[in-house]
């Protein structure tokens, strides 16, 4: 049937779902075990918000469940393609996936401590950085007391290495 013929009102809003983290075509989807655990756990979470949806009208809960329908196909995307690394397999004493790293960054005292994760896990505020960002990629196959350049548009960042682990 020619969609002239159709009233406005019958038309369904499509749904408009937020991507997911970034990951370029053609990388492997990284991930570490707890990674994949809480990927698991959101798409437990999104299957009971669909069974529990408690809306009235029939056109927003069809609206409701293609939305979450949609978050959930683009999940099984992800865990699909997921591969767990064991961060125990890691070489101990190189900057891998799963490394605890701790930075002295140019001349900042302080210190800092971020861990190489997949992009679904990636939380600046938690300290965990994909291992596609680019202070992963120079930092990759680094050893305690090595430095490493970060070239910036306005500055270059030094980042030393301090300390290595995988917990």
């Amino acid at each position: 049937m020619s969609r002239g013929f159709v009233k406005e009102d019958d038309q369904e809003e499509i749904p408009l779902v937020p991507p997911r983290a970034n990951l370029p075509e053609g990388v492997t989807n990284y991930v570490t075990q707890s990674g994949m655990d809480a990927l698991l756990v959101e798409k437990e979470n999104l299957i009971k918000e669909r069974e529990n949806l408690n809306i009235s009208s029939e056109k927003e809960r069809r609206i409701a469940v293609n939305y979450i329908n949609a978050k959930l196909q683009l999940l099984s995307n992800r865990t699909s393609t997921a591969k767990i690394v064991d961060i125990k397999k890691q070489p101990q004493n190189e900057v891998r996936f799963g490394a605890l790293i701790t930075l002295k960054v140019g001349n900042e005292t302080k210190l800092q401590t971020y861990q190489i994760v997949g992009v679904d896990e990636a939380d600046i505020s938690k300290g965990k950085i994909a291992f596609i960002s680019p202070i992963a990629r120079i930092l990759t196959n680094k050893k305690v007391g090595d430095k490493a350049l970060l070239k910036l548009p306005q500055e270059d960042r030094l980042f030393e290495i301090k300390a290595i682990s995988y917990s």
